[in-house]
């Protein structure tokens, strides 16, 4: 029996269990090598005598119906919903992470529900929803559930969307990409470094899965969340916006958010408006079609402009944040 409430827990893929009773993971680039009766930096895939389990398969944390834009995907299916899914579980450790109480749950973990892969594409439907985004924490630690879900809602009609790190491997991704639409992930800085120090990964695998995720026709937009003093350097950033440019297309939507502080920092202020301004402009300056500014609620630079005539072609108007 699992720790999770009414869990039901299901064998995990893409595993392979050792005659010494441990298990090696190859669902993230983490390759976890777990031992029988614990898990992998995840905390939600456990080796119970060398089988693997997905012990939150079907627990859900947190539902929502959302606009699509609050993923935020601003180019894929723009002005509809999105029936939105999280449960808990990480194989990121981010000192700023604003949905820690799921993604680092420990021993907190309380009030999940059960909501089986054909439900799950039910309430979507019954909410009018266009697509299903798993989001709120990281979707990979889901990965059985959701392919399952995925398959579900692709026969159905509606789109499918990972809200993810990017941490997946390239193996796994190419496995659930027949059931996936669009790939909203996280370039959290253009530093390994700041990989290590802040978030406990690397820096080149989220690249080069981003890229297979390219490969394999997935619709791509990426987010990055800037932080005083950590990853805004502008010329970080036109590394980075380079790098989009010429791996993922000039097309690819790239969104620049506002941080604010939480968890384990809180030592920082948000960031200017001025200073995500500055990138957009360089952003708009080396070619990118689709730059955006996000966590600025009514500013200019949330809406999609022509790339050609520089002409507003979707507004959005939302409450102006105070800034």
């Amino acid at each position: 029996m699992n720790k999770y409430q009414n869990a039901q827990g299901r064998e995990a893929f893409r595993y392979q269990a050792l005659p010494d009773g441990t298990a090696n993971c190859s669902l993230c680039n983490h390759y976890c090598h777990i031992k029988d009766t614990t898990t992998g930096r995840c905390g939600v895939r456990r080796n119970l005598s060398g089988r693997l389990i997905a012990e939150s398969y079907a627990q859900v944390s947190s539902e929502a119906v959302d606009p699509i834009e609050k993923k935020p995907l601003n180019n894929f299916l723009p002005g509809t919903t999105s029936y939105s899914l999280g449960s808990i579980g990480c194989n990121f450790s981010c000192d700023h992470c604003q949905n820690w109480h799921i993604s680092q749950p420990g021993d907190r973990v309380a009030n999940l529900r059960t909501i089986l892969p054909e439900e799950g594409v039910s309430r979507a439907r019954s909410h009018r929803c266009s697509s299903i985004s798993w989001t709120y924490n990281e979707p990979t630690m889901w990965y059985e559930y959701t392919r399952e879900m995925a398959k579900i809602a692709r026969l159905d009609g509606l789109g499918t969307i990972y809200v993810t790190n990017g941490y997946m491997t390239e193996e796994a991704l190419n496995e659930l990409s027949p059931h996936l639409n669009a790939w909203r992930v996280d370039i959290k800085a253009f530093s390994d470094d700041f990989y290590r120090k802040v978030c406990k990964a690397r820096l080149q695998p989220v690249l080069d899965t981003t890229i297979r995720a390219r490969e394999l026709g997935l619709h791509i937009e990426t987010v990055t969340l800037i932080i005083p003093g950590l990853n805004d350097d502008m010329n970080e950033m036109k590394r980075l916006i380079i790098w989009v440019i010429d791996n993922l297309g000039p097309e690819t939507p790239m969104h620049f958010t506002r941080f604010h502080p939480d968890f384990r920092m809180t030592d920082r202020t948000a960031t200017p408006v001025r200073t995500l301004e500055k990138i957009y402009d360089l952003a708009h300056e080396l070619g990118l079609h689709y730059p955006y500014l996000g966590n600025v609620g009514g500013h200019r630079y949330e809406h999609t402009y022509c790339p050609e005539c520089g002409n507003v072609v979707i507004s959005r108007n939302r409450i102006p944040d105070k800034y």
